[in-house]
């Protein structure tokens, strides 16, 4: 409002000013400054409404808190990525589960504010639940997964819930970023699970955790007043998984780009994919080879006798790590870690 005020003052003897002196210099000039004026006035009427505007572009970014705050967790499963958004609700004091009051039919929401009777729970048993507050809750995955032993897709989905005294019901609709559950189309389900509710220490404020529980999975907690939901996020092959995006980077990688195949071939050595990693490999040499050919020094002759000596081939790696002690001293190079390693191989350390 004081930025309005300003505004309109500023604007106004603004104004007042310009309007004197086309008054002087219409008494002067006649015709042409009667035309003057009236071009003028187009000036005034534009100034005016790009003050207004502007008044009303601020008051368009005010930013005001929800009663129900947005909230959010992420958690990696090795290398896919669960992401859950939805917004808090407290408790406050009131009745959050029972039984409905209304007789609606089916599983329809009866989530409304506005027409919940009076004494009704937030969440009745038996009844479709955004699970949350304003939107309903977002689940997104980046890879398949189980959810609870099922496979789920990788997508972004609307996270529903019907809660029941001794079983939920978890569901991923199709259908993301909807106000609710008001539209919920059970036809759009791409999956339903069961879920047993557990007694737990009161939550005031909504909640959604993640807790890894092994390599591959982790368990997703529902937590509100003094209820907690559990279901589980599992990447069944997760090693298969990795491979074959190792594979997709790989073959996208730049002729030059050793480093992209050499960690591949690396991370295939440890899970026992020996075919892979003795391609990536010679995919990592080949890269290394190229960028030799254009100008050989320390750094790059060091790291290919390192892929070498990754690959296995330590009586290789030999002559190249010689040859990069020898240009690493010329070029007066710390050579220590490598004349040591260099020691190491004709020992027969590695």
């Amino acid at each position: 409002m004081q930025f309005l005020i300003f505004s309109l003052k500023f604007a106004a003897g603004w104004m007042h000013n310009l309007w004197h002196s086309v008054g002087v210099w219409k008494k002067v000039k006649g015709e042409i400054g009667m035309y003057r004026f009236t071009r003028f006035s187009g000036v005034v009427l534009a100034v005016v409404s790009f003050v207004l505007i502007g008044v009303d572009g601020v008051s368009g970014q005010l930013r005001l808190p929800r009663p129900s705050s947005n909230g959010g967790v992420m958690q990696t499963i090795g290398v896919t990525d669960v992401t859950i958004k939805y917004s808090r609700p407290g408790v406050k004091g009131r009745k959050i589960w029972g039984d409905a009051v209304a007789d609606a039919k089916g599983e329809a929401t009866l989530d409304n504010q506005n027409t919940r009777p009076a004494g009704a729970p937030i969440v009745p048993f038996g009844h479709i639940w955004r699970t949350g507050a304003n939107e309903a809750t977002q689940f997104t995955v980046t890879d398949d997964v189980l959810i609870n032993g099922r496979p789920l897709a990788a997508g972004s989905y609307s996270l529903h819930t019907i809660p029941g005294k001794d079983e939920w019901t978890i569901v991923f609709n199709d259908t993301e970023n909807q106000w609710g559950s008001f539209n919920y189309d059970q036809t759009k389900d791409k999956l339903r699970v069961k879920a047993k509710p557990q007694a737990a220490e009161h939550q005031e404020w909504l909640a959604f955790e993640i807790e890894p529980t092994a390599e591959n999975a982790a368990q997703v907690n529902i937590r509100w007043e003094k209820v907690s939901v559990p279901f589980t996020v599992e990447v069944k092959d997760q090693n298969g998984l990795i491979l074959k995006k190792a594979a997709a980077a790989v073959a996208a990688a730049k002729s030059d780009d050793w480093q992209t195949p050499l960690s591949a071939a690396n991370f295939a050595k440890r899970s026992n994919a020996a075919a892979d990693a003795g391609k990536w490999y010679g995919q990592a040499l080949s890269a290394i080879d190229e960028q030799l050919k254009a100008k050989p020094n320390f750094q790059n002759t060091a790291q290919k006798a390192g892929i070498l000596i990754a690959a296995g081939r330590s009586k290789e790696a030999i002559p190249v790590a010689e040859k990069a002690v020898e240009l690493g001293k010329a070029e007066k190079a710390d050579t220590a870690a490598l004349e040591k390693r260099l020691a190491d191989l004709k020992a027969g350390k590695q």
